[in-house]
């Protein structure tokens, strides 16, 4: 079988996966992951330094590198699967080694399916939006489809429906981002994230969308500076959709990090745009106001911002050899 040998998977079909792998998603697109071949398996490993300290680490952990690393595992399963070779995958193989936080080991070859290559298919497409939404609504099909996509992968998506509550997230969504705002740790980060000039990483200017204005129903991250035409809103009534899992350990997080990217790249699929709004997850007290608010015993890990739009910009990524360790065997 192409792609493995007696011993497990091969050097080429890792480097196969991984370019699919580095096409997720993460927080700033600070790509906080690496990937090596280990007796015939695939392990994912956390890049320590790679850390936001701010936004994506605070009283949650690794949050943010746990859901990134997620959604890398999602896109490397994609990607084995299309060469026939699909994985099992364990979580935190080895717990005296933490960074290791996920391992890919060969399972019985079959053909890929159709969904498994759709869903591959919208990898290379699946890019963050940060402009403004067209008023059309996302029709009822598609949003079950997305809720079934997180239920799939274990995890969970709540959709906020009507005036009264997208306003009430709205509340929720800026107050956080006031608070997070009042850091200047974290406007620096945000800062050092932001690339004028190219870069393998963070987010560029011209992809961040157009500067906030006090009467916006959602906040944006000033990750760009442009202006939008005077008296033109954002999007009324956005598409909001919370992601979570049945907990909120590590484990949990990389499940919805596979979740959300099952979820993302769905949505890339039916034809929509998609952006992330994390900031009521990195505020302790706004995500628990949410997990209230949605009658949830699982916690909340991501929160998007869904509908029809114009083609984003894209985000630059390492190369797939910048991530990639030498192969290492045991013993």
């Amino acid at each position: 079988m192409a792609g493995m040998t007696s011993t497990g998977y091969t050097t080429a079909l890792l480097e196969t996966a991984v370019a699919a792998a580095i096409r997720a998603p993460s927080l700033h697109n600070s790509q906080p992951w690496r990937f090596r071949l280990r007796d015939g398996g695939i392990e994912v490993l956390v890049e320590r330094d790679r850390p936001l300290p701010v936004a994506g680490h605070g009283d949650l952990g690794d949050w943010a590198a746990h859901l990134a690393c997620g959604a890398a595992v999602f896109n490397l399963r994609l990607a084995l699967a299309a060469e026939g070779v699909p994985p099992r995958v364990r979580l935190f193989p080895n717990p005296d080694d933490p960074d290791v936080v996920a391992r890919l080991e060969p399972d019985r070859p079959r053909p890929a399916t159709p969904a498994e290559l759709e869903l591959l298919a919208a990898v290379p497409r699946r890019r963050s939006s940060r402009l403004p939404f067209f008023p059309e609504p996302v029709p009822g099909e598609i949003r079950w489809r997305l809720v079934e996509a997180a239920r799939a992968e274990g995890g969970w998506l709540d959709l906020v429906v009507g005036t009264a509550a997208v306003d009430a997230f709205g509340e929720l969504a800026r107050g956080a981002n006031r608070v997070l705002e009042r850091d200047p740790r974290y406007r620096a980060e945000i800062a050092a994230w932001t690339r004028h000039g190219p870069a393998p990483d963070g987010v560029p200017a011209r992809a961040g969308g157009p500067v906030a204005e006090p009467h916006d129903l959602l906040p944006q991250r000033p990750f760009g500076d442009r202006t939008r035409a005077p008296g033109r809103d954002f999007e009324a009534e956005p598409l909001v959709a919370v992601v979570g899992a049945a907990g909120d350990t590590a484990v949990d997080r990389l499940t919805a990090g596979q979740a959300l990217q099952r979820v993302l790249l769905t949505a890339t699929g039916a034809g929509l745009a998609a952006s992330m709004l994390s900031q009521p997850i990195e505020v302790a007290a706004a995500r628990e106001r949410l997990r209230t608010a949605l009658s949830r015993f699982g916690s909340p890990q991501m929160v998007l911002r869904v509908g029809y739009g114009q083609p984003a910009w894209p985000t630059p990524r390492r190369p797939a050899a910048e991530v990639i360790d030498m192969a290492v065997r045991s013993g």
